[in-house]
């Protein structure tokens, strides 16, 4: 059996093919297919700069030249060598180019053989699409596109790729219907050319068709999603493809780290919490740190506690951390942590209780639920025992201290030895400056809470924040601080006043986490970015427990303009997603389902109270009336009949008929070929003439049906619609719908006067 294939491109060398129907279509939907496919993967930000750029630029090269009916540039043989030399490379890819974008990676060696294979398919995808010059080369060119559509998804969870991914979506039906048309002219010797204006009405009607189906794709699709039952994700569910990890918050952090943090404006995590939290110490808490060398800040903690999970599938924090501050707010929050460099979680002043899968895995397994629990230590900081190297999402409620001075005033300075062993560490080697100036600074104050204010009112008021620090701190970065530049990050602020306070017997620590970051009030939500990273002070009250003070100056407020506001609009639809489409589980669907159950008896019972109400409205109104205008009451019975007869003689429907084939008239534009208009004026006029008794035959022509007219009055008006008729209908001529409804209203005159003649 031969097998046809109609060229998709022409060459110097061989006659033009034929002009298939809505080409140019199928050309344009092809080149978007693969452009979009492309634009996908660079869109998850994993591509390098150079193949996020070159790649797009290369489509659309090759589109434009296509859409202009440029013969093809690669020869199938030039096609395939290309791709045996790029296998030979794709080890080097592989384990070495590759490798320099995956060096933050939670698993460096699978990022950079995935980013390999994404390479080796967007090569593939061009070469291919280079050397295109058959019906098969398209189909070959969608499944390619299609598997980098799939390994987009794998690297990306965000909005962008919905969008997207319609464009995929309509661009990948329009190419099957382009080549559905090529598949059913392949039959045909010698395809009739399109006339131009017939040629974009195909066009205009194979898009609507593509975006109506694309449309409806999306919205049987998105119901399946919501409905169907969830199942967890496999290996490649848990592993995080994301080439950066915010680092900075490990046991061990050196002056200045966190400085660099703050130098980034990524999202690290949103916490959700309804609305505002009054709360002026509010302050995201991660890692509690105990030991100072001097450049260093550690904590030599040892024996962490396990916290698992308990029947109500919450982990509860220790007997004692619930008794602490029990006069405090109370909080509740969902955060969505993204992909961290350190095993702390964050949460709001002291932490009751959290709820979270924490275990790296499904939590569909007795396994997952074993290991899903927490760590924690002396200094309150939550840790999970498997890393943060993917997006967690956990709910909380905590416990914000109260900050009641006269009581913390009153607290006195009885520290048991467990506090002052660990609390009151100081350097090996200390500047002598650091504790004469710390005297120096509370001199006058009398309480530990007074002292702590005072120093923290130092730093507040004659100290500057930069993130551009000048000079070497040199062997002591903190009398290089306190002494020379006076001005430094978060970090060094916090480091000062801790260590000030240790000097004068008061137990303190450095907190390293974040501040409370933009409020959404469109989400409920905090956001924090990695510039919020900060460090503040804890100091120690007996019978008070720990209380936050914060020495570093504020380093200036954020925009409220319209950019802030679209911003706000854009995170929310970010968590939004996240929210129920990336964490959508089965929970979810419990959720949503209840919602829905509760919205559905809402609207039933407000509807039906609406139309209660309305019902006895209508009832008042009309006794009023009946009261207000008693004899206009008896022509009530006098409109009921004449509404009867006129349904019964159909009179609304001629009337709506008449109305839309008149406006069908005006619409008509003079001098143009309307053959539907012209089909419609001579369907009425058969109308017309079947009520009168001149009912065409089904044998009958138009022009036979207008020459057997026997009436000398109707035969000249009836043949001359007619030979309008066919040559408009038939012919190609303008639609003269002036002299057509002359001509049907002559008719209708006619007819009114005319007798049927005795046979």
């Amino acid at each position: 059996m031969l097998r046809y294939e109609i060229p998709m491109a022409t060459t110097a060398t061989t006659q033009p093919a034929p002009a298939l129907p809505a080409e140019k279509y199928f050309r344009a939907s092809l080149s978007l297919l693969v452009l979009t496919s492309i634009l996908t993967l660079a869109s998850t930000g994993k591509l390098d700069l150079f193949t996020s750029l070159i790649a797009p630029l290369a489509a659309l090269q090759k589109g434009y030249r296509w859409w202009h009916g440029r013969p093809v540039e690669l020869a199938p043989r030039a096609a395939t060598w290309c791709l045996l030399v790029y296998l030979l490379f794709f080890p080097v890819d592989a384990l070495f180019l590759s490798r320099f974008f995956v060096g933050g990676s939670s698993n460096p060696p699978l990022f950079a053989l995935l980013l390999a294979v994404v390479h080796f398919l967007i090569v593939a995808m061009l070469v291919r699409f280079y050397s295109a010059s058959t019906d098969r080369d398209a189909h070959f060119l969608s499944m390619l596109a299609f598997a980098a559509i799939l390994a987009a998804a794998i690297l990306t969870v965000d909005t962008l790729f919905l969008t997207l991914f319609f464009l995929f979506l309509l661009s990948g039906v329009s190419t099957f219907i382009g080549l559905e048309l090529r598949r059913g002219a392949a039959g045909t010797i010698s395809p009739v050319p399109a006339h131009p204006e017939t040629e974009r009405k195909l066009n205009r009607s194979l898009s609507f068709a593509s975006l109506s189906v694309a449309l409806g794709t999306i919205l049987l699709g998105g119901m399946f999603f919501f409905f169907f039952p969830r199942f967890s994700a496999g290996y490649l569910g848990r592993v995080s493809f994301s080439p950066t990890l915010m680092t900075g918050f490990t046991e061990d952090v050196e002056l200045g780290q966190i400085g660099e943090i703050k130098k980034s404006s990524a999202v690290v995590m949103r916490v959700e919490t309804g609305k505002p939290i009054g709360y002026e110490w509010l302050r995201w808490r991660g890692i509690a740190l105990t030991t100072f060398d001097g450049k260093r800040w550690s904590s030599n903690v040892i024996n962490p506690r396990r916290l698992g999970t308990k029947a109500d599938g919450w982990i509860h924090t220790p007997e004692p951390a619930q008794k602490e501050n029990i006069s405090g707010q109370t909080v509740n929050y969902t955060v969505y942590l993204e992909p961290v460099a350190t095993n702390a979680i964050f949460v709001p002043g002291r932490v009751l209780a959290v709820q979270g899968n924490f275990s790296g895995g499904a939590t569909n397994s007795f396994a997952a639920m074993q290991r899903n629990y927490l760590l924690t230590d002396e200094t309150g900081t939550l840790k999970v025992p498997f890393g943060n190297f993917a997006a967690v999402r956990y709910a909380g409620n905590s416990r914000l201290p109260p900050r009641d001075a006269g009581r913390l005033r009153t607290a006195g300075a009885d520290y048991s030895s467990d506090i002052t062993s660990t609390y009151l560490q100081l350097p090996a080697e200390l500047d002598r400056r650091i504790p004469d100036l710390a005297r120096e600074i509370t001199k006058n104050a009398q309480t530990p809470f007074d002292k702590a204010q005072r120093i923290e009112t130092y730093l507040r008021t004659r100290f500057a924040y930069t993130l551009n620090l000048s000079g070497k701190p040199g062997q002591d970065p903190l009398a290089h601080f306190l002494f020379e530049t006076r001005a430094g990050h978060c970090e060094y602020f916090a480091s000062a006043m801790a260590i000030m306070l240790r000097t004068l017997g008061i137990p303190s620590r450095e907190v390293n986490g974040f501040l409370p970051g933009e409020y959404n009030d469109l989400g409920g939500d905090y956001i924090v970015r990695a510039s919020d990273a900060h460090s503040w002070v804890e100091v120690y009250f007996p019978g008070n427990g720990w209380q936050v003070f914060d020495p570093t100056p504020s380093s200036g407020a954020g925009g409220n303009g319209f950019l802030t506001r679209l911003g706000f609009y854009i995170d929310w639809m970010q968590m939004t997603w996240n929210e129920w489409v990336i964490g959508y589980d089965f929970a979810h669907q419990v959720t949503l389902a209840q919602n829905l159950q509760r919205g559905s008896k809402n609207w039933g019972e407000s509807a039906r109270a609406w139309f209660d109400r309305k019902q006895q409205d209508a009832k008042r109104w009309l006794k009023s009336w009946q009261l207000e205008h008693g004899s206009l009451g008896y022509l009530l019975p006098v409109v009921l009949v004449l509404l009867l007869l006129a349904l019964r003689y159909n009179v609304p429907a001629e009337v709506i008929r008449r109305m839309r084939l008149f406006l069908r008239i005006r619409a008509a534009k003079p001098g143009r070929s309307d053959p539907q208009l012209a089909s419609r004026l001579y369907a009425e006029l058969l109308r017309v003439l079947a009520r009168r008794g001149l009912p065409r035959a089904e044998t009958q022509t138009p022009l036979e049906f207008a020459a057997a007219m026997d009436s000398p009055q109707l035969a000249p008006a009836v043949q001359e619609f007619t030979q309008l008729y066919v040559h408009a209908r038939f012919g190609g001529a303008p639609c003269n719908t002036t002299r057509l409804g002359q001509l049907l209203e002559q008719v209708r005159a006619l007819l009114r006067s005319w007798t049927k003649p005795a046979r």
